[in-house]
């Protein structure tokens, strides 16, 4: 804009001044459809064909300025174009740096957001598993110790049913010593039967 107001200006003098007109060696200043000649109006002096070829001058000369000032005009609007289109492409790059720096942070957001996820899904994986393994872990735990518990039951069970046999038979052979139906042979074998019951209890007691 600087520019197209510099050369209206710059037309607007040109217009204001004088023409200067050269005729015979003697130069004559046009102004205001006056001729003048060494700063004196001569306008009426001269005959009608050297007013009319002095004009004439001044008119191609003002023209000529006229022309000029339209193409430093024309040449100045282009310039403002110019600057003006170099501006919208600077800011349009600008812009578009801003954006791409915009975008860049953002996919850098998005790529540690995924990795946060990412590592987050891994721990929990990692976790789960580990749970899994300590629920497997702890159910054959569980069922050793129901099996131990189970046969540590049979134990106890076996002990007791050879005290119960051992006590019975124990009782059995006492009253028949009592009542004295025992022969000799009939002791023999109950006490190498209640030794052996015996012996049984035993290695129940040490199996519990």
């Amino acid at each position: 804009m600087k520019y197209i107001l510099t050369c209206v200006g710059l037309v607007f003098v040109l217009f204001l001044n004088a023409q200067e007109v050269t005729k015979e060696g003697k130069i004559y200043e046009v102004k205001s459809e006056k001729i003048f000649l060494e700063g004196k109006d001569v306008t009426t002096t001269l005959s009608l064909e050297e007013k009319a070829i002095i004009f004439k001058e001044a008119a191609a000369i003002a023209e000529k300025v006229k022309m000029e000032a339209a193409a430093k005009l024309e040449a100045a609007k282009v310039k403002e174009v110019e600057a003006k289109a170099k501006l919208e492409a600077e800011t349009v790059k600008a812009e578009a740096v801003k954006s791409e720096k915009a975008a860049a942070k953002l996919k850098k957001e998005e790529e540690k957001a995924i990795k946060k996820t990412d590592d987050a899904a891994k721990k929990l994986e990692k976790e789960k598993e580990k749970a899994e393994k300590a629920q497997k872990k702890a159910e054959k735990a569980q069922k050793k110790a129901e099996k131990a518990l189970g046969k540590q039951v049979k134990l106890e069970s076996n002990l007791q049913k050879a005290e119960d046999k051992l006590n019975k038979s124990q009782q059995k052979y006492e009253k028949l010593k009592r009542k004295g139906k025992l022969s000799p042979v009939d002791e023999s074998k109950w006490l190498d039967k209640l030794a052996k019951l015996t012996e049984k209890v035993q290695k129940a007691k040490r199996k519990i």
